[in-house]
């Protein structure tokens, strides 16, 4: 099997949301190859499925409504990103959650965060408790989009505006907060694609830029 891996950079939710629900559709035509979205956002709240209703209010930050499972979260800089749009031909959503579950566990084991799943939530935590990593997918017709978000070196303040994933806020940490220090950004990308490639034993991997994959208009001066 072969995947696309785009570095979209910074991308406003809005757009990157647009453009993963225009790869599903392709992939549901059979028009491409699996696709692997890596990026940051700007501040911003989104909305999933099982959102309380104490969550869904006005806040500081946008807020989205998306279609992804889970409650709420936080996304901005210094998050890593990841929206894996792939066809799940075992029809096994929840098989898909843990197999993103091992990638997340072994990224953090990377770059020194000893990481763990919790028995009744997803997502990745540390040894104190703490959750480094969020997952929420949405399927369309068998093909996955949204995905998970790594927190490398994120602003932890934001996580105060909502309760993320019906926790308290204090829960949430990051690699920097964990081990004192921050990896690049660039590197913990690298990291995941090279466990996304074991975990789902694609055989070849090709980097290509998003105005590239999907010519829809992208103006990337308003997406920065």
């Amino acid at each position: 099997m072969r995947l696309v891996s785009v570095d979209a950079g910074r991308l406003d939710y809005a757009l990157a949301l647009e453009v993963q629900k225009k790869l599903v559709d392709r992939k549901i035509r059979g028009e491409v190859d699996d696709v692997l979205l890596l990026l940051e956002h700007d501040n911003v709240i989104t909305l999933g499925r099982r959102t309380s209703p104490e969550n869904f209010k006005e806040q500081p930050i946008p807020v989205y409504q998306v279609e992804r499972g889970g409650d709420a979260t936080y996304h901005g800089p210094g998050q890593l990103v990841g929206y894996l749009i792939r066809r799940l031909e075992d029809q096994d959503v929840r098989r898909y959650l843990r197999r993103l579950e091992i990638v997340l566990l072994k990224t953090a084991k990377k770059f020194g965060v000893q990481a763990t799943v919790k028995e009744g939530h997803t997502g990745v935590w540390v040894e104190n408790g703490g959750k480094i990593a969020s997952i929420g997918v949405a399927v369309n017709d068998w093909v996955t989009y949204h995905g998970f978000a790594l927190n490398v070196d994120p602003d932890l303040r934001y996580f105060a505006l909502i309760r993320p994933c019906g926790l308290n806020p204090e829960v949430l940490t990051s690699i920097r907060k964990v081990t004192g220090m921050a990896p690049s950004m660039q590197d913990v990308k690298k990291e995941v694609v090279e466990q996304i490639k074991g975990e789902f034993r694609y055989e070849t991997i090709e980097s290509i830029p998003l105005d590239r994959l999907l010519p829809i208009g992208i103006d990337r001066h308003s997406a920065q």
